[in-house]
């Protein structure tokens, strides 16, 4: 995707840049969403639902005369205007989450907004859009062209959902950069834990590099990199685990609102949170059995051992934030302080600290290493953080975790009432579909691979608005045979 567009329009100058884009159409899609809610709420003559359209209606026009054109595309969890796609961000997520889900529900891929068009025209369009699904995608699309025909409404032009070669090359563009930045993190990362092993200082430029590269590709397209967290490989563990609650962290602390600065400074800590096992003998972190009592003790020290690497990477290189410390610190200590280091006075954990625990918890949890071979499926994994309190996490971040990955995970093996298998592969946009997520169906009731595998949205109703599909549960994939990271590369 470039950074400006150049088409040029006679009598209008140049288009707008990305950045520019973006803002004219977030406030565009903030006005649609609340047309919606407005035509949801009150009668149509409400002076609430005039206002609005009208504002609506005005920025259409105002945003169609600058670029001299606009198109409002949905593609898969992205909206684009024109040929510019919308970063989603924690102020945008529900309303962006419910216009896709809604366009879904329609049938519809594209709007092509024309001239001129009045309150009137876009009080019709909202109606139908927003009414209760009674059949079909398909069926909806054809029924809402019908409509706008017969009430010689001209201003829109509507297209059914068809992946362009655009979208096409930006899905492979982000999937191909994911890759790059997850084995590149991973790269480093075994470097930086391997060099503090054997006593060398690591090039903590490479390191930042690595952060700011995770950060990059989070906000330009988090699901891709998301995906990756779940190939979990057991031999190397200690450094995959490193980057995953790094990517976790830093997509949660977007969710949160952060700055880039901001995510840049988490991401950093979290990828450093478990530095101090460097300092752990190697048998230990590879001891397959329970520890002993003087084991632990070692085990135990990882916090404040961290530490101390990372105060002697600030003697002998260029600075390394303070918070990056409180990291390593804290990161095992619960809400309570009941868990380790023991604190010697009473603290409040910090903001940084609390998400990284989070993350930390459910990649461990869902992750097979030497001394836990036996793994709980993420959607348990989530369950027990939420309901037990002995976890000691912060329950608002959790929920807004929960709310991150979905009920069911990215790389949750699941079964369908149809009694197909499906893997998860993305969490639904919608917040208010968390348990009806995107997925891979990788075989048929009868135990058929299906290749390549079925990408099915489970929030879009078939005919008569009933789901063709419904989880019932989740499987474990060494049952069956299957590595679910297979089907998110």
């Amino acid at each position: 995707m470039t950074a400006a567009v150049t088409k040029t329009v006679a009598g209008d100058g140049d288009r707008q840049s990305g950045a520019s884009v973006r803002r004219s159409g977030r406030n565009f899609m903030v006005s649609f969403y609340a047309g919606l809610r407005a035509i949801k709420l009150y009668p149509l003559e409400h002076s609430a639902v005039q206002k609005t359209l009208a504002e609506l209606s005005h920025l259409a026009e105002e945003l169609r005369a600058e670029e001299g054109e606009l198109e409002f595309r949905v593609s898969g969890e992205f909206i684009f205007i024109n040929s510019t796609r919308l970063r989603l961000d924690l102020s945008n997520y529900a309303t962006f989450g419910h216009i896709l889900t809604l366009c879904k529900l329609a049938g519809i891929g594209a709007i092509h907004v024309g001239t001129n068009g009045t309150a009137r025209d876009w009080t019709f369009l909202l109606s139908l859009l927003g009414a209760e699904p009674k059949s079909a995608p398909s069926e909806r699309f054809q029924e809402i062209q019908s409509r706008l025909v017969d009430a010689k409404i001209g201003t829109f032009e509507l297209d059914a959902p068809v992946e362009t070669a655009m979208d096409k090359e930006f899905n492979e563009e982000s999937k191909s950069a994911a890759n790059r930045t997850y084995s590149q993190s991973v790269a480093v990362t075994k470097d930086v834990i391997n060099s503090v092993r054997i006593g060398k200082t690591p090039n903590i430029r490479k390191i930042k590099r690595v952060v700011q590269g995770i950060v990059d590709q989070v906000l330009n397209e988090e699901t891709s990199l998301i995906g990756l967290t779940a190939i979990r490989d057991y031999d190397e563990y200690t450094f995959t685990h490193s980057v995953n609650v790094c990517i976790f962290s830093v997509a949660l602390g977007r969710r949160l609102g952060m700055t880039k600065i901001q995510l840049y400074e988490l991401g950093l800590a979290a990828l450093m949170h478990d530095i101090g096992k460097s300092r752990v003998p190697i048998d230990l972190i590879q001891k397959s059995g329970g520890l002993t009592d003087e084991e632990w003790k070692w085990m135990a020290a990882h916090p404040w051992l961290g530490v101390l690497v990372l105060f002697q990477f600030r003697r002998q290189q260029e600075e390394l934030s303070y918070r990056a410390m409180t990291v390593c610190q804290e990161h095992h200590m619960k809400v309570d302080l009941t868990g380790y280091p023991k604190s010697i006075r009473p603290r409040q954990v910090s903001l940084l600290s609390k998400i990284v625990s989070i993350a930390d918890g459910y990649d461990a949890a869902t992750s097979r290493r030497v001394y836990t071979t036996e793994v709980l499926a993420p959607s348990a994994v989530l369950e027990e953080m939420r309901d037990n309190p002995r976890r000691g996490l912060d329950q608002v971040l959790v929920k807004a975790f929960i709310n991150l990955l979905g009920i069911y995970p990215v790389g949750t093996l699941i079964v369908l009432d149809t009694f197909e298998l499906a893997v998860v592969s993305a969490a639904n946009p919608n917040p208010e579909a968390l348990s009806r997520p995107i997925i891979k169906i990788i075989s048929d009731a009868q135990g058929n691979t299906i290749s390549p595998p079925l990408q099915v949205d489970l929030a879009v109703p078939e005919a008569g608005g009933q789901y063709a599909r419904t989880i019932i549960k989740t499987a474990d994939p060494d049952r069956y045979g299957v590595t679910p990271g297979d089907y998110l590369i």
